[in-house]
C-alpha cells in the first residue's frame, strides 16, 4: 500500500471537512422531514405486512433552520474547494491522484489508531 506525506494544512482541512459533514448529518436529524410546510400522509398497507408507512405533518424549517442549513453547506463547499485543489495533488503522477485522495479521507483514522498504540 502506498503511503502518502499529506501536508499539515491538507489533513487539517480534511479533518474539518470530516467534522463538518458529521455536524451537518447530526443537525439535520433535528430538523422536520421537510424544508417546506408540507402535509403528512400514510400510504397503502404493505402486501405481506402490516406496515404502513407514514409521515407527520411538517411545519417546514425555521427562518434560522435555513440560514444554519446554509452555512454548514457553504462551510462544506469552502473546505471541498481547498481539499481538492490543494497544491499537493499536482506532485502526485497523474494515476496516484484519485488513490491519494481516497488515503487522505481515512489518514485522521490512522492518527487515531496509532495515538491508540501508545497510550
Amino acid at each position: 500500500m502506498t503511503t502518502y506525506d499529506f501536508p499539515q494544512d491538507l489533513r487539517d482541512a480534511q479533518l474539518a471537512l470530516h467534522q463538518t459533514r458529521a455536524a451537518y448529518e447530526q443537525y439535520a436529524r433535528t430538523l422536520p422531514w421537510s424544508a417546506e410546510p408540507m402535509p403528512g400522509w400514510e400510504g397503502d398497507k404493505h402486501l405481506h405486512s402490516d406496515y404502513r408507512s407514514s409521515k407527520p405533518d411538517s411545519p417546514g424549517y425555521t427562518e434560522d433552520q435555513h440560514r444554519e442549513i446554509a452555512a454548514y453547506r457553504t462551510r462544506f463547499l469552502e473546505l471541498s474547494i481547498v481539499v481538492s485543489t490543494h497544491p499537493f495533488w499536482a506532485t502526485l503522477e497523474r494515476g496516484a491522484v484519485v488513490a491519494g485522495r481516497m488515503a487522505l479521507k481515512h489518514t485522521h483514522e490512522a492518527v487515531a489508531a496509532a495515538a491508540d498504540e501508545t497510550v
